[in-house]
C-alpha cells in the first residue's frame, strides 16, 4: 500500500492528511449522468488506487474499454479533522483530464497529466461520511495531448509503451489552517553562504501576517528569520555558517521550518551551486562530467507508479552501483519520492516534460504545455539533485520557435538556479545553457572521430536548421547514446505486458554475449570521458522496458553484466574534470 507521506518537499504533521489510496470502486466506461457518480451500481470492479487500471498493481491489468473512466470511494471526517479549519483534497498526478465531485457537488477540474493539483472541499463535506467521485478523460491518441512515451495505438512498439489512463499518483486529504502555507522556494547561495527562502501564503486574509523560519542541519539549528507577508508573500535571507555543501555521492540536507499564523510545515534544500564555464560544467565550483543514465521510470508491476517508495533509493543505488552519478528523468514527470531518494543520495537529475503526443507547432500547443511546465518547476526546485530543466526532448524548434521562448522565459523567471536545454538531442532555438546531441552510432572509433573536434562545425545529429548548428562555445552533452539491445534471456521481453508488440529490439547490431555488450559499453564510454570538450554523457538506457532491451539492467532490475567493471570504467577523471 502506498501510503508514505506524499508530499516530501512541504511536509505537516502526520495528523494532518489522510491518505485516500487503497480499494475505490471503477468503472472503465463513461456514465453520462452527472447525477449517476455517486450510485455504487454504476461501478463493476474495484481498483486499488495510485495504480493505473492498466497495471497488474492495480488489480486490474487490462487496458481500458474506453477512454473515460470513474472512480468512486467513501470516507470518514471526525469533529476534529475541521478543527485546523480547511479540508483539502490532493491529487499527485491524474491522466489527464478529471473532474472531480465531493457528496455530488464538483469541486474542481484539471487538465495535465503529470503535475499535482488541489480543491478546497471544505464547504463540500461534513463530520461522518463522505464521498468522492472522480470523472477522468484521457485521450493518449490526440496529438494535442502531451503523453510522453505512452503509446498511442494500445499496442506497445518501437520506443513507446503501455498506456496509462487515470489516478497514477496519491490521493489524500489534508487539514489545514484557515491561512496556510502553500509553497516554499529555498534558494541556497553558496558564494554568500547563505538561502533566500520565499513563501506564498493562501488562504484567508494574509498582510500584517508575520513569516517565522528556521534551518537546522542534523537536528541542531543554525539559522532563522522573520518577515512580515505581503499580498500574500514574504522572503527572508539568512546566512548559514560554514556551510555543508550537498554534492555527487554526498547528499547533506538542511531543514526549513517555516510558521506563519497556526500553520508549521517543513521543507529542505541542498547548500550546491551549479553553472557553467566554457565548456565546463561546475558544481560548487568544481568541473564536473556527468555520468548519467537515461531513466524512464516505469516499473513492471506499477507501470507509471512505484509500487513501493523502497523502489526509488533501489533503482538510484543500482545506477550508483554502475558508477554513474546522475540521471535524466526521461520524458515524464517522475514521483516526487524518486526525486527525495535522489536528494539524500547525492545523485544528479535533469528534469524534463513528457512532451511527445504534443504537435508542438500549433499555436494553442503553448497554452497546453506552459501551465503544466510551470507546475512541475514550483513542485521540485528546492531538490538539490535537480540540476537541469529540459522541456523538449527531439522536436524541431522550426515548427515553433515562440513555444521555445516562453518555455525559456517561465523557467528563467521560476528557477533561475539551474541550467537550461530547450530541446533536447536535435536542434536548439538558441539561449540555453549548455548545447546536446543524441548519437546512437554503434562503432567507439567512429564516435572518436566524429567528435575530435567539437567546435561550431561539430556534428549535431539527424536535423540542421534555423539556429540549431553548435556556436563551438557551450558545454557540449551527449545527452543519449548507447542503446545496444540484449536480450538476457529469451523469456524477459514478453512476460511482463502481453499486449506488447513481439518485435524486441535496440539500437545498432545485437550484441551477441553479455562480454560484447560490456565491451561496447565501455569503448564507447571511454571515447566522451577521454575528450577534453565533452562536459558529460546519458546511456541510454537504466533498465529495459517491455520490447525495448537496450538496458543495462533488465525491466525487473536484473544486472546485464558485472556492475563493479562498468564502475570502474566510469569512475577515472575524465578530461574535461582535470584542473591545469
Amino acid at each position: 500500500m502506498r501510503n508514505e507521506y506524499p508530499r516530501p518537499t512541504l511536509t505537516r504533521g502526520e495528523d494532518s492528511y489522510l491518505s485516500l489510496n487503497g480499494e475505490w470502486l471503477f468503472r472503465d466506461s463513461e456514465i453520462k449522468d452527472e447525477e449517476l457518480y455517486f450510485d455504487i451500481s454504476q461501478y463493476g470492479e474495484h481498483i486499488i488506487v495510485p495504480f493505473v487500471p492498466e497495471s497488474k498493481a492495480s488489480g486490474i491489468g487490462r487496458y481500458t474499454a474506453e477512454e473515460t473512466v470513474h472512480y468512486l470511494r467513501k470516507f470518514s471526517l471526525s469533529k476534529n479533522d475541521f478543527s485546523a479549519g480547511r479540508v483539502l483534497i490532493h491529487f499527485g498526478a491524474v491522466d489527464y483530464e478529471c473532474s472531480v465531485f465531493v457528496n455530488g457537488e464538483e469541486a474542481g477540474t484539471h487538465r495535465g497529466g503529470y503535475v499535482p493539483f488541489y480543491f478546497d472541499i471544505t464547504e463540500l463535506v461534513s463530520v461522518g461520511d463522505n464521498a468522492v467521485s472522480v470523472k477522468v478523460t484521457d485521450h493518449t491518441a490526440d496529438r494535442m495531448q502531451p503523453s510522453g512515451k505512452q503509446d498511442p495505438d494500445d499496442v506497445p512498439s518501437g520506443c513507446h509503451y503501455t498506456r496509462c489512463t487515470g489516478i497514477w499518483q496519491s490521493v489524500w486529504l489534508e487539514f489545514v489552517p484557515k491561512i496556510y502555507v502553500d509553497d516554499i522556494f529555498c534558494r541556497p547561495d553558496v558564494a554568500g553562504s547563505g538561502v533566500d527562502i520565499g513563501v506564498t501564503v493562501a488562504g484567508e486574509e494574509t498582510d500584517d501576517e508575520v513569516l517565522y523560519a528556521s534551518v537546522s542541519y542534523r537536528g541542531k539549528r543554525v539559522a532563522e528569520g522573520s518577515a512580515v507577508i505581503s499580498d500574500g508573500e514574504a522572503s527572508i535571507y539568512v546566512k548559514i555558517p560554514d556551510p555543508v555543501l550537498w554534492d555527487i555521492g554526498k547528499g547533506e540536507l538542511y531543514d526549513v521550518t517555516v510558521n506563519v499564523g497556526k500553520d508549521t510545515v517543513s521543507t529542505y534544500f541542498g547548500m550546491r551551486s551549479i553553472a557553467t564555464e566554457g565548456k565546463k560544467v561546475l558544481l560548487n565550483g568544481r568541473p564536473i562530467f556527468m555520468r548519467l543514465l537515461l531513466d524512464q521510470g516505469y516499473n513492471p508491476d506499477g507501470i507509471y507508479t512505484a509500487t513501493d517508495p523502497s523502489e526509488f533509493r533501489r533503482d538510484i543505488k543500482l545506477m550508483q552501483d554502475a558508477g554513474f552519478n546522475g540521471a535524466r528523468m526521461h520524458m515524464k514527470i517522475f514521483e516526487p519520492g524518486y526525486i527525495r531518494a535522489a536528494d539524500e543520495a547525492g545523485f544528479l537529475l535533469w528534469g524534463e516534460y513528457p512532451n511527445w503526443g504534443l504537435r508542438i507547432k500549433e499555436p494553442e500547443a503553448t497554452d497546453i504545455f506552459t501551465p503544466e511546465w510551470m507546475a512541475e518547476i514550483i513542485r521540485d526546485r528546492n531538490c538539490p539533485s535537480i540540476i537541469g530543466w529540459c522541456p523538449f526532448n527531439e522536436d524541431d524548434p522550426g515548427k515553433n520557435v515562440e513555444i521555445m521562448k516562453v518555455a525559456r522565459a517561465v523557467t528563467r523567471e521560476l528557477d533561475p538556479t539551474r541550467l537550461f536545454i530547450d530541446s533536447s538531442g536535435w536542434t536548439h532555438s538558441g539561449g540555453g545553457d549548455v548545447d546536446d546531441v543524441n548519437d546512437y552510432g554503434q562503432d567507439p572509433e567512429v564516435l572518436r572521430e566524429r567528435y575530435a573536434v567539437i567546435d561550431e562545425n561539430a556534428y549535431v545529429s539527424i536535423l540542421e536548421w534555423g539556429n540549431g548548428l553548435y556556436d563551438g562555445k557551450l558545454p557540449y552533452f551527449i545527452s543519449e547514446f548507447g542503446g545496444a539491445g540484449f536480450d538476457l534471456d529469451s523469456e524477459q521481453v514478453h512476460k511482463f505486458d502481453d499486449t506488447s508488440s513481439k518485435e524486441a529490439w535496440g539500437y545498432g547490431d545485437a550484441p551477441k554475449s553479455a562480454e560484447e555488450l560490456f565491451e561496447r559499453f565501455a569503448a564507447q564510454c571511454r571515447v566522451f570521458l577521454e575528450n577534453k570538450d565533452v562536459c558529460g554523457f546519458c546511456y541510454t538506457q537504466f533498465c529495459d522496458i517491455m520490447q525495448e532491451i537496450n538496458g543495462i539492467y533488465t525491466y525487473d532490475r536484473r544486472p546485464k553484466f558485472d556492475m563493479a567493471r562498468a564502475k570502474e570504467v566510469l569512475c577515472v577523471t575524465a578530461e574535461i574534470e582535470k584542473t591545469e
